[in-house]
């Protein structure tokens, strides 16, 4: 066991058990958190007891609402060295995660977001139920996807990635499997015996028992006209497509919701996601989320959306630039030079 509370490391029958344990936060991550994650996976890598990772969260509301955005809040406020520091660390493991050596079971049940997809959507065996609510918010508070997020957005069918980045929206666990950001479908009502089974049977046995046929995709069904409307260069090109399409009110929603973010969070996170298409790796592409990261703690928009969202909570966010038409691509350009230092994996490599 682990002296932080605020992650419950056990083992049971060959199986290490994380357990995110921050209820009242929504299991929200903490440099803590990431740290004692990291360490019980280097201690499980090498041990020939331990076969299989599994990674779950208390309460009932979901697996990870994302990072502690408050505590970047502060940081950003103070000059940023703990932001960077903690998002350095969260990306080291979001890389190790995708290349751990042994299954590792991912449960996204319930509300999934932002920091919660980079421990969880890197995974081997990625689980998600009827309940699940994954979402990569990151525009509503002026800051970009990170945690490997540009790399499975860049990978999903079509446009469907970009609808998810742009608008911020949340989508099911259907559309999470239809996107590449999970492998697994099982009842919510079910998961609780899928674990018992995992823990004495093994993962496939689990698997085999449990898991059932997810439905249908809402974001698939409606891929036709997302495909159409984000293939648009520029968010105001989209934007634009979104509100002449006539495929009903959903797509003038997505404009809508768009048109809420902050502006230059949505000209960067569009150019970011068509670079991370372009880039080989996870590793490569948290590289380049490192930058933009790193950029947006240096930014007005950041500090804004937290205050506005999570602080004083008076959802009005007074961006600037204000408008999509005022962003300039010197504003995006400046979130994509390398950081000072630049992440690397060489350490985690050895």
């Amino acid at each position: 066991m682990t002296e932080n509370e605020d992650i419950l490391v056990s083992v049971r029958n060959g199986v290490g058990i994380l357990m995110l344990n921050r209820p009242k936060a929504l299991n929200s991550l903490t440099e803590g958190m990431v740290a004692g994650i990291a360490k019980a996976l280097a201690d499980w890598e090498n041990d020939d007891s331990i076969h299989t990772v599994l990674l779950t969260g208390s309460g009932e509301r979901g697996l990870c609402a994302g990072g502690d955005v408050v505590a970047i809040y502060h940081s950003a406020k103070a000059g940023g060295a703990d932001a960077r520091r903690f998002w350095y660390d969260e990306y080291l493991l979001n890389a190790y995660i995708g290349r751990y050596p042994k299954p590792y079971v991912a449960l996204m049940d319930g509300i999934v977001m932002g920091g919660g997809v980079g421990v969880a959507a890197h995974g081997s065996i990625r689980v998600v139920t009827d309940t699940t609510k994954m979402a990569m918010p990151e525009v509503g508070i002026g800051f970009i996807p990170d945690v490997g997020g540009t790399y499975l957005l860049s990978r999903a069918p079509g446009g469907l990635g970009l609808h998810a980045a742009l608008t911020g929206a949340p989508f099911s666990g259907a559309d999470a499997i239809a996107m590449g950001f999970a492998d697994h479908y099982v009842p919510h009502d079910r998961l609780a015996d899928f674990t018992e089974t995992l823990i004495a049977d093994g993962v496939q046995a689990a698997l085999a028992t449990y898991t059932v046929e997810p439905p249908a995709s809402a974001l698939v069904e409606q891929q036709d006209w997302i495909d159409k409307c984000y293939a648009g260069d520029t968010v105001a090109d989209i934007i634009a497509a979104l509100r002449g399409h006539d495929a009903g009110t959903a797509a003038a929603e997505a404009a809508n919701l768009i048109a809420s973010r902050s502006p230059v969070s949505l000209a960067v996170t569009l150019e970011a996601v068509r670079q991370a298409a372009k880039l080989d790796t996870l590793e490569a592409t948290l590289v380049q989320e490192y930058r933009t990261s790193c950029a947006a703690l240096k930014s007005h928009d950041l500090v804004e959306g937290i205050r506005a969202q999570l602080v004083d909570k008076d959802r009005n966010p007074q961006w600037s630039p204000a408008s999509i038409s005022a962003v300039t691509q010197a504003d995006v350009d400046a979130y994509f030079v390398p950081a000072d230092p630049e992440l690397t994996f060489q350490e985690e490599s050895k």
